[in-house]
């Protein structure tokens, strides 16, 4: 590619998957973790939700489910530390775009048209990716939980879901709310 084709295709991949970032992340991040949080806590939801995230995407080709559960978990941790899902819908889409248009390698199994870079990989699958791309590699998986341990120790304070506020020193029940 050349000229005006880079930013053409820079642009739709980054809208394209700005929507995938939203969709997914919503989808398994969003109203469903937060209801099963106020159940069984943050932590056995936010497994819950890294869990059906891997398994959302068993039918993508060649698809090895561990990396995904483990980009879940990271989601999960963004957003108990941000307290908002607009660090993981981010990081999903460039994550997605990085793979798609800056190295053109496959991305869940599909190597789609318009990238910048030509790039390929070769080696075992469990190294590489193979057909599925490099989210597929266990060095890709070794890598997310390598960001984890970098967030978890960099963004230390739970702010989601939302702490009860504090009375008389103690914390106000939120089950009900009081005027």
């Amino acid at each position: 590619m050349h000229g005006p084709d880079i930013w053409k295709w820079a642009i739709v991949y980054a809208f394209v998957f700005s929507l995938v970032g939203m969709r997914e992340e919503f989808r398994a991040r969003g109203y469903g973790l937060f209801t099963l949080s106020a159940g069984i806590g943050f932590w056995p939801a936010a497994i819950l939700s890294a869990a059906f995230f891997g398994y959302s995407h068993h039918g993508n080709s060649g698809r090895i489910g561990s990396g995904c559960s483990t980009f879940g978990l990271l989601a999960c941790l963004l957003l108990r530390r941000t307290g908002t899902l607009w660090m993981p819908i981010g990081l999903h889409m460039a994550f997605d775009w990085g793979e798609t248009y800056f190295y053109g390698v496959a991305n869940s199994g599909q190597t789609l048209r318009g990238h910048l870079l030509n790039s390929s990989s070769s080696g075992p699958a469990w190294l590489s990716g193979g057909t599925v791309g490099p989210e597929g590699s266990l060095l890709c998986t070794m890598l997310i939980v390598v960001v984890w341990l970098i967030c978890a120790g960099w963004l230390r304070e739970a702010k989601y879901p939302k702490p009860a506020p504090v009375q008389n020193g103690l914390r106000a029940d939120t089950s009900t709310y009081h005027r």
